[in-house]
């Protein structure tokens, strides 16, 4: 697929038909993420893959948004792998995890997987329920799946504005 046609035609899939993410695609969605930059290439981002029904359970714990995805991948990052900006107000955790899921979300709509970001959760309770290390913090939860009949955009999917309402040349 064109990139430019990847990046107009991917929406945020809510209903999925429940069929299992083919391996081959999985790995290619993975790997987009792996390729993806960070911030001195520190690379702290792990990503979890959960497929079966007891994790799958568990998510629904979690986030009522699953929508029937048969896989969700949490995007997390290492809060002591991140680097520190000048002034020490700020650091890359959350942007370096935000790249790998930005690719992982192209490169499913690329692999004709449809995907969902979804950030209705509490990050504290799913770290809990996930039992993930300390150190690591939940960044988003993304549903992976192929779209059930029906399924679609919003109607205001292809509502942007302006260039001219968002961008400024200084």
């Amino acid at each position: 697929m064109e990139f430019s046609e990847v990046i107009r035609e991917r929406y945020s899939c809510k209903k999925y038909d429940g069929r299992p993410v083919a391996d081959e695609q999985l790995q290619a969605i993975l790997e987009a993420g792996r390729l993806a930059p960070t911030a001195k290439n520190l690379q702290g981002q792990h990503v979890y893959v959960v497929r079966s029904e007891e994790w799958l359970a568990k998510i629904d714990e979690l986030t009522p948004c699953r929508y029937g995805a048969p896989t969700v991948l949490v995007v997390a990052f290492d809060k002591t792998n991140v680097f520190i900006y000048p002034g020490e107000g700020r650091d890359s955790g959350i942007e370096d995890a935000t790249i790998v899921a930005t690719h992982m979300l192209l490169a499913a709509k690329n692999a004709g997987v449809e995907s969902c970001w979804l950030n209705f959760f509490d990050p504290d309770k799913a770290k809990s329920v996930l039992g993930l290390p300390e150190n690591e913090e939940v960044l988003m939860l993304m549903d992976l799946g192929y779209p059930a009949e029906g399924a679609g955009p919003l109607p205001n999917h292809s509502s942007r504005k302006s260039l001219e309402e968002t961008v400024s040349y200084m």
